[in-house]
């Protein structure tokens, strides 16, 4: 396949799974291994257009991160009680990361523990769709400390390729009596931090990036970076509505039935 529209792909791939909860990393790993393309090639490349998925959330919710910083500053208290919470729910995952990044790395060359966890994910999600009753959306702020370390930590969950971070977040948030909604929208707020620390140090681990020798040009990630970006600022919007009125219970099925394809393709 060209390397143009192999990047234009990936980038789209990127967009439309970084915030559902089917496993972004996971469904990357696994269209190297079904593509037959060298996934080295494309590591530094798959690093950066997450960023692109990343920057959809600022724009899309450029007025709330706005709001909340400017009452920040002020000292309002659902500016404090927002900002405490996000931060609290990275930490984890910020010193569990980098504690355990070698065993991580090891994991990302595994594409059928991607496939496995598809399928316990999505069986997760439709076990806790059936016996989780919703709860009202009072928004971030509301939520407790306790709550927002202990989603923190059941993110770290999705350092295991295949588990997603949107998904551990999002259902770990319902489990622990968030609404829909909010759920949804933790998940986005907190991925901002959490992705952009996860790619910095990956960037810093990669110094042919920085140095301008990466294997694959400027170009094909422009076009990732973008195509991630245009996908992902069509999806979050779209996926707050659909999650809030439907549940969560299509993306578990979607795991499934994805998750055994992908366990049949590799095991042929």
């Amino acid at each position: 396949m060209d390397q143009t529209i192999t990047a234009i792909l990936l980038g789209i791939l990127e967009g439309l799974t970084e915030f559902l909860p089917v496993s972004s990393t996971g469904h990357l790993i696994l269209a190297q291994e079904l593509f037959g393309y060298d996934a080295a090639r494309w590591r530094q490349f798959n690093i950066v257009i997450q960023l692109g998925a990343i920057l959809a959330v600022v724009v899309s919710y450029w007025g709330t991160f706005w709001q909340m910083g400017t009452g920040l500053l002020k000292r309002e208290t659902e500016a404090v009680r927002f900002t405490r919470n996000i931060l609290l729910a990275f930490l984890p995952a910020a010193f569990i990361g980098l504690m355990a990044k070698d065993a991580i790395d090891l994991l990302l060359d595994s594409p059928m523990v991607v496939a496995v966890m598809l399928v316990v994910g999505g069986v997760a999600i439709l076990i806790l769709e059936k016996t989780i009753k919703p709860s009202e959306d009072a928004g971030v702020a509301a939520m407790t400390a306790k709550t927002a370390i202990g989603i923190g930590f059941v993110q770290c969950l999705a350092m295991v390729p295949g588990t997603s971070r949107s998904g551990a977040t999002i259902l770990g948030a319902l489990a622990m009596g968030v609404g829909r909604k909010t759920a949804a929208e933790f998940s986005f707020f907190l991925a901002v931090p959490t992705m952009i620390g996860a790619a910095t140090v990956k960037i810093f681990d990669e110094p042919a990036l920085l140095a301008g020798n990466a294997s694959i040009g400027w170009w094909e990630i422009g076009l990732g970076f973008g195509a991630a970006f245009l996908t992902a600022l069509a999806i979050v919007r779209l996926f707050v509505a659909y999650v809030s009125k439907h549940g969560f219970a299509p993306f578990g099925w979607y795991r499934i039935v994805a998750g055994l394809f992908a366990i049949w393709v590799l095991a042929g």
